[in-house]
């Protein structure tokens, strides 16, 4: 099944999030290679695609997992959290309806 896991940033985290970048995009790079992820970026904290230094708001991954308590040990291992730069992980159930 689909999860969307909806992530919000703590405050001033763009230091934190470019020194854990590189093993944040290896594990969803893996699941791309395993045909799981169907999308995930960043949130801009400002109406621009490139937010330069004000940022990123949050984070959205929607990729396929066995349960809602797999999509959660996923999430809770992600290098992101480790690094502190989210406040708040958020995972819901999703289901696909477009592109079908």
């Amino acid at each position: 099944m689909l999860y969307a896991i909806f992530a919000t940033d703590v405050a001033n985290s763009l230091d934190k999030r470019l020194a854990a970048r590189p093993a944040h995009l290896d594990r969803l790079q893996s699941l791309q290679d395993q045909g799981r992820l169907v999308l995930a970026g960043p949130t801009p904290a400002i109406d621009s695609p490139d937010p330069g230094a004000a940022g990123f708001s949050g984070s959205l991954v929607v990729a396929e997992f066995a349960d809602l308590q797999a999509a959660q040990q996923w999430a809770d291992a992600d290098p992101y959290v480790a690094a502190g730069v989210y406040d708040t992980v958020e995972i819901r159930p999703f289901k696909q309806v477009f592109p079908g």
